[in-house]
């Protein structure tokens, strides 16, 4: 039997070690465990190849909330954020659209296309500020219960029913049509720029199972925009080192406040006694017991891998089963002996120096969709691709570099074959896509990483591999998230918690749901105490 722990944080994920690190300032004693050799999870950095070091899963930051930033002091703990210069999409006609973060660039590029939709895309950017603004303190609290008569529960729907009724009547109308619409639909109400609006709608669909033109991919496009680094929404950036640099700077936060982590660490179960979580058993046996049990990982792993059958009622396991994951997204992480050559934009340039969307239209998106939506990966899919080593030369070896592409449509569930058989073949697929607009790729590349939602679930414990712990859709939002009446980080077995994305605010290297948790269990250990 091991020491007693205040709490054991399952998973070294992000959101786990920002829940530890908060809890550890407070003064509890606290243990993490991860399952694998590195800490992370999916905001991890590893060396595939020797030299190259990737952002394997995560590769971009932005959502990372500035409160914790500030708190924890990441910055002393080595977190540098470089920033992510714009967005340059590729035209299979020989012309491009290249936003940047130069306001009046931007404004000429998109004139080069529109007129119209120049006037209108500063309009767009005031509209979606607002609705960041709306949604930020949000992003801050833990959920209410709707259902509830508790004071604190109405005083916060209170205080949200105040702040809408005190938006100006754009704003409503914009909030209730994000909160229901397609991205597609939205940007159609804006913008008459075909590649403008499928490059912007990209954003709607992130980690989710749908198309452009789906309902509620509207809202996931203002989640996306809720990024913010040093206090300007829709900003993005790389933080030097990859990733991983993230999660081993909130580490260092942790370790200084007190916290243990193991890593190398799985563990077999939950240990359930009388109602209430009593701490962990490994998988070689070990017994390690605990007050509370604070879980990053989701819901399925948690509540049907590690809890044993009869812990928790039926009704909650249904609601569980029926949370859905529909893992969509796929990586592939090249090594590059130089820089990839687009026949629309010759040569190296900043363009390569963002994010470059392969997202020429909005039918090309659609039709990305439509191929995994009957259980296929996409051939021609949806590409978010970025070379962080143009910014950041400490990833690969002197006039190498790293790029990342981050895949939309592959199916979790495939209608014919399995995803061992299908790997390289999906990687060909997004190579092949790659070369129609930057032809040389093929002979610059020097190795290969395909990782498929296969690879995503078994590797990095993502299940069905999606990439937010479950879908961003409305029905998992907010109050619902993870299930209805448990969306307050608690769960039926008392002391235990849920603190990764499965839980509200959601998906991102964001931290929230690791703070709030956290503040959570504080809340319930002094309510206890008292």
């Amino acid at each position: 039997m091991s020491a007693r722990y205040d709490v054991i944080v399952i998973g070294g994920g992000h959101n786990g070690l920002v829940n530890a690190a908060y809890l550890a300032r407070a003064g509890k004693k606290v243990l993490v465990l991860e399952r694998r050799h590195v800490l992370g999870g999916a905001a991890v950095t590893e060396e595939i190849f020797p030299g190259f070091k990737f952002s394997v899963c995560s590769y971009v930051v932005s959502l990372l909330r500035p409160e914790i930033i500030r708190e924890l002091d990441l910055p002393r703990h080595g977190l540098e954020i470089l920033p992510l210069d714009g967005t340059f999409t590729p035209l299979p006609n020989g012309d491009y659209l290249w936003r940047v973060n130069d306001h009046a660039k931007t404004r000429r590029e998109i004139a080069r296309h529109s007129r119209l939709d120049a006037e209108a895309y500063e309009e767009f950017g005031k509209a979606m500020v607002a609705m960041c603004r709306f949604v930020k303190p949000i992003l801050g609290m833990s959920p209410p219960d709707p259902t509830s008569l508790g004071p604190r529960d109405l005083k916060k729907l209170f205080v949200l029913g105040r702040r809408f009724q005190a938006l100006p009547s754009d704003d409503k109308y914009n909030l209730i049509q994000l909160m229901t619409m397609s991205a597609a639909g939205f940007l159609d109400q804006w913008f008459e720029t075909d590649v403008l609006k499928a490059t912007m709608s990209a954003s709607g669909i992130i980690g989710t199972f749908l198309g452009v033109r789906s309902p509620g991919t509207a809202y996931v496009l203002l989640h996306h925009y809720m990024g913010e680094i040093d206090g300007a929404f829709r900003s993005w950036g790389f933080s030097r080192g990859g990733t991983g640099a993230i999660s081993d700077a909130i580490a260092e936060a942790a370790r200084e406040a007190g916290a243990e982590i193991r890593t190398s660490s799985p563990i077999a179960r939950i240990l359930v006694q009388g109602g209430r979580a009593t701490g962990v058993v490994l998988e070689n046996g070990d017994e390690i017991p605990a007050d509370v049990v604070s879980s990053s990982v989701d819901p399925h792993l948690t509540f049907v891998k590690m809890i044993e059958p009869g812990q928790l009622p039926g009704e909650f396991l249904d609601e569980v089963r029926r949370y859905k994951f529909r893992g969509s997204s796929g990586k592939v992480n090249l090594a590059l002996d130089t820089l990839p050559d687009f026949h629309c934009l010759p040569g190296p340039g900043a363009h390569l120096r963002g994010a470059i969307s392969i997202a020429p239209s909005v039918d090309y998106m659609e039709r990305a969709y439509d191929e995994a939506k009957y259980g296929n990966f996409s051939s021609r899919p949806y590409i978010d691709t970025v070379i962080p080593s143009l910014t950041d030369p400490s990833v690969a070896p002197p006039g190498k570099h790293v790029l990342s592409c981050f895949v939309q449509y592959a199916s979790y569930k495939l209608k014919e074959g399995t995803w061992e058989e299908k790997r390289e073949a999906f990687g060909d697929a997004v190579v092949e896509t790659l070369a129609e607009h930057a032809p040389n790729i093929k002979n610059i590349t020097l190795g290969r990483q395909v990782l498929t939602p296969l690879d995503l679930e078994r590797d990095f414990g993502l299940t069905e591999g999606n990439i937010f712990q479950g879908e961003l859709s409305l029905e998992q939002l907010f109050f619902l998230r993870p299930v209805p009446g448990w969306a307050q980080y608690r769960t039926p077995i008392q002391d235990l918690y849920l603190c990764g994305s499965a839980t509200h605010p959601g998906g991102g290297i964001m931290g929230a749901p690791g703070r709030l948790a956290a503040m959570e269990i504080l809340r319930g250990w002094k309510k206890a105490r008292s």
